[in-house]
């Protein structure tokens, strides 16, 4: 299976990340801008600069934001993606446009009809875990083969590595995206990575969109 998108190794991942989020919102001239938020470390470190770089040099009224996968825990509790997203990059920006978190109370269903009413998503952020697991798609978990028309499910890890009952994007939600980023440093990612580029069937290889671009530190790629 050979690994889809465009790989690019970089020096500071997060640096990477605002550059290419920054130009592509600039670049973007419909009146909104959909955007799919990430959890973890790296999402942390990628959403602080992100904000540092471009908090009044974007129109942050322009874009709606959504999140690819969620805990089922509370909106602040620590684990909470949403909790992550609030304090690195929303708290931080002039005036955000609408926020769309995931309440794992009101259940996939409901976030699927907000995504079948937006259509398409503008930029998709990923993650990866040292699993190979990307959003909360874990190795031999039932969201993997989720029906095609399901944009939203409920999942968990059946090999208890992550904890917590998730919401998460199925790989239909994720190709409505027109662009994906993947963003993975440190050297816990570095075999599932080299596993992806040589071609192993995990969670993350079977993400398909429009566009795909894998930001990797040195760590990871060497």
């Amino acid at each position: 299976m050979t690994l889809p998108g465009e790989i690019q190794v970089v020096d500071d991942v997060a640096i990477s990340f605002s550059q290419l989020i920054g130009k592509t919102f600039s670049e973007i001239k419909s009146p909104k801008i959909s955007f799919a938020l990430s959890g973890g470390a790296t999402a942390k470190r990628c959403y602080e600069k992100l904000s540092l770089d471009w908090s009044w040099r974007i129109d942050w009224a322009k874009v709606d934001f959504y999140w690819g996968d969620e805990r089922c825990v509370p909106s602040d509790d620590p684990a909470s993606n949403q909790r992550l997203a609030k304090e690195s990059l929303l708290d931080e920006v002039a005036t955000p446009g609408a926020i769309h978190p995931m309440d794992c109370a009101k259940g996939p269903q409901k976030y699927q009809e907000l995504l079948e009413s937006i259509g398409s998503i503008n930029v998709v952020h990923l993650g990866m875990g040292p699993d190979g697991h990307t959003a909360s798609l874990f190795p031999d978990s039932p969201a993997l083969t989720a029906p095609r028309d399901q944009l939203v499910v409920f999942n968990t890890d059946p090999r208890g590595n992550n904890p917590y009952k998730r919401m998460t994007f199925t790989y239909s939600a994720i190709e409505l995206a027109d662009l994906v980023v993947f963003t993975i440093e440190g050297e816990s990612k570095k075999r599932a990575f080299n596993d992806l580029k040589n071609g192993a069937d995990l969670p993350a290889s079977r993400v398909r969109a429009k566009n795909i671009i894998w930001l990797v530190d040195k760590l990871v790629a060497q």
